[in-house]
């Protein structure tokens, strides 16, 4: 679970966001504008970024505060699960990305699974809704996130590295590569193997 400094600090930015949404009174909007500061504080007292970073960061989100939405695909070949090696750390993940405006969640992990592994896919089950911030990713996140995990199926395709990632592969359950834990844990693939193994399992969430 995040610690509570970062859990406070986001709730804090929340509550700003929504009353510079709102409000109207000067004198209001001077407490939610020094407000979004504390928030912003906070988090800078507890990472490596400057309070005026984050700060601009903060002062990018408009309208109503709500979690954004990161999407995983699970594709499963020969009872192995497909995984791509990010350029970033040189980890493996499962395919994904933040969901995309005007396209569906399954729209937009089908794109993802493309994008980044080659493969051309369907959605099948969603199988999973987790709050990163109730499981130890790392690290901690500004953001609030819903964590959306699909079974799917390969249609066609074939495993091609992108400007994302640098390897595709299909791994079984016991020879998981090294992971990027900022983006799936190894207890989250292993449910996925659940789904795989039983399709019928109902779809899990926080």
């Amino acid at each position: 679970m995040d610690p509570l400094w970062l859990r406070q600090a986001r709730e804090l930015q929340a509550i700003a966001q929504n009353g510079l949404t709102f409000a109207t009174d000067a004198f209001d909007i001077e407490r939610y504008e020094r407000l979004r500061q504390l928030a912003s504080e906070i988090m800078a007292a507890g990472s490596d970024a400057s309070a005026e970073v984050i700060q601009t960061l903060f002062a990018g989100e408009i309208g109503y505060a709500t979690p954004k939405v990161d999407v995983r695909g699970a594709v499963f070949r020969d009872n192995k699960i497909l995984l791509v090696q990010e350029r970033s750390d040189n980890l493996w993940s499962l395919p994904g990305g933040w969901a995309d405006v005007d396209q569906a969640p399954a729209d937009c992990v089908v794109r993802e699974i493309t994008e980044e592994s080659g493969f051309e896919t369907r959605a099948q089950k969603l199988a999973a809704v987790w709050d990163r911030a109730k499981h130890p990713h790392e690290p901690p996140y500004p953001y609030h996130i819903y964590k959306l995990f699909f079974i799917c199926n390969i249609i066609g395709g074939a495993a091609g590295a992108s400007i994302e990632t640098s390897a595709v592969d299909f791994f079984a359950e016991d020879t998981l590569p090294a992971l990027s834990i900022g983006r799936v844990l190894p207890k989250q693939i292993n449910r996925m193997f659940a789904h795989h193994r039983q399709p019928d399992l109902p779809t899990e969430f926080d």
